[in-house]
């Protein structure tokens, strides 16, 4: 039985690749003010500016590539059983060959109803309004916005319990209830930190390492690592 290595990642990882985050800057995601374009609210007050948005990014991820640390972690799976807690929508994990990925915030390529949040549907191109689901509701961009529930939150937990080694990758643990995975890792198990610029995680109970490096240098780090374990 491979040992499970489970992998949270966040913004950091997918920002080498050229998908900018939000919380690089001032607030403003693309130039956008993230109520606008990532809440409720947002879709309310204007739906087209909302589609746009996600089009555009849509559209942007089939201009880029995974990078090192995403292809890296993907290695890692000849010799652990790897789970891929990600925070972001792209599906650069996917790309670069994970075969267990989760997504905590929605995928950009997917869509789903405004009336049933269970009617989900592929979807690549661009999502205009008049677009529906087979019962004439608008669709809507699978994304988990500012408060909204995160229903995928139950098995990340499930997924982070069983775990025998867990790696934060990219992120600044800054998102809930996505940072509060890290509480509910089991006392024993190690708990690896990548992030150029980690954060202190107060009332770990876990042994920890921290690599204040990027995604891509700190995961080549850490899968030499846990190779060498494993050996």
């Amino acid at each position: 039985m491979k040992k499970k290595l489970v992998v949270l990642t966040g913004a950091g990882i997918s920002a080498e690749s050229g998908i900018r985050t939000f919380r690089d800057g001032d607030g403003l995601w693309e130039g956008h003010d993230v109520m606008d374009v990532a809440s409720p609210e947002g879709w309310y007050r204007n739906p087209e500016l909302v589609l746009d948005f996600y089009n555009q990014r849509r559209r942007q991820l089939k201009e880029v590539k995974p990078n090192a640390g995403h292809r890296e972690l993907a290695q890692l799976q000849i010799h652990y059983d790897v789970h891929i807690i990600t925070q972001n929508v792209d599906d650069l994990h996917e790309r670069a060959g994970s075969k267990k990925v989760l997504h905590l915030h929605g995928e950009l390529l997917k869509v789903r109803s405004t009336k049933n949040p269970k009617y989900i549907l592929e979807w690549e191109g661009d999502l205009n309004l008049g677009d529906m689901d087979s019962y004439k509701n608008q669709l809507r961009p699978h994304i988990v916005w500012f408060g909204e529930s995160v229903p995928a939150f139950d098995e990340a937990l499930t997924i982070t319990e069983s775990a025998d080694y867990f790696a934060v990758i990219g992120t600044s643990l800054q998102v809930y209830p996505a940072a509060g995975l890290i509480a509910f890792v089991p006392p024993h198990v190690p708990v690896f930190y990548i992030d150029p610029k980690p954060i202190q995680i107060p009332d770990l109970r876990n042994p920890l390492e921290t690599f204040p490096l990027r995604a891509s240098e700190g995961v080549l780090q850490l899968k030499n690592r846990l190779i060498a374990e494993f050996q």
